[in-house]
């Protein structure tokens, strides 16, 4: 089987969709020394769609928050397909702060293709649920590394991508919104999702290009799914080297840079 980064953006997403790929259930107990999940965002309820705890890496304390896909049907249907709804994105707010109060570092994992766009989520302010997190993570007096696992759609991914590093491994895909939608919208077809997937640019090598990610963790051959031990492996490498590298740095300097960082995404010029 040739290189995973040979392969073109829709291969790449059919190797994110294959039924045996790692979720954030499987990497949690090879990253972490210990992991005490919380619940709920003492407003609405529990959205199992995304969880969160107290964990800690190396002897590092760290506020874990993930989106969470399920490993068979029945527990997709538990996680909404990994399609949260506001309470979701408000426990990851209220975990967060927690973070902020107790000086841990905050690591997101983002593995979603969108946020739930039903009627009831809408009525319990899913837009404003998702902005708020963006605000306020923006300015959050704590370092914040995120990882794309799989897929990263839309709002839904966003909300859990500010942050002072995004890491994406090496076969994940990281859009505005999902190929799928975008041939709904463009086209009025989707069906034509091969196509949109092709022309995005929503693979890690065009997030480095793009400045939108620093990292892409690299997935053993096939991917994540041949060798899930290998890839905790890296993930962990990554996570324990930005954790020290972002702990020395004064919180103020780190508030600007991460300001700096999403302030320059979308530059370009025009040859």
């Amino acid at each position: 089987m040739e290189k995973l980064n040979k392969l073109t953006p829709y291969e790449r997403l059919e190797v994110v969709r294959h039924k045996g790929r790692p979720t954030i259930r499987d990497y949690i107990p090879l990253i972490f020394d210990e992991f005490f999940e919380m619940h709920g965002d003492r407003l609405f309820g529990d959205d199992k769609a995304i969880m969160g705890g107290i964990g800690s890496i190396s002897g590092i304390p760290v506020t874990v928050i993930a989106e969470v896909k399920g490993r068979n049907l029945s527990e997709n249907k538990e996680s909404n397909f990994a399609m949260p709804h506001p309470e979701g994105y408000r426990k990851a707010l209220r975990l967060a702060k927690q973070a902020e109060k107790f000086h841990r570092p905050v690591i997101c994992f983002i593995d979603t293709p969108g946020a739930f766009c039903g009627v009831e989520a809408e009525k319990r302010g899913q837009g404003e649920a998702i902005a708020r997190d963006i605000m306020e993570f923006m300015r959050l007096k704590t370092p914040i590394i995120s990882v794309v696992l799989g897929e990263g759609g839309s709002g839904g991914a966003l909300a859990l991508g500010v942050c002072d590093e995004l890491a994406v491994l090496e076969n994940s895909i990281y859009s505005v919104i999902s190929p799928r939608g975008f041939a709904s919208i463009l086209w009025k077809d989707a069906g034509k999702e091969k196509e949109a997937c092709n022309i995005m640019k929503i693979t890690a090598e065009d997030m480095i290009e793009l400045g939108v990610a620093e990292k892409v963790i690299e997935e053993p051959l096939g991917g994540a799914h041949n060798d899930i031990g290998q890839t905790a492996e890296n993930i962990a490498e990554f996570l324990y080297k930005t954790l020290h590298k972002k702990l020395k740095i004064d919180i103020d300097v780190l508030l600007n840079e991460r300001y700096t960082k999403f302030r320059k995404v979308g530059e370009f010029i025009e040859g």
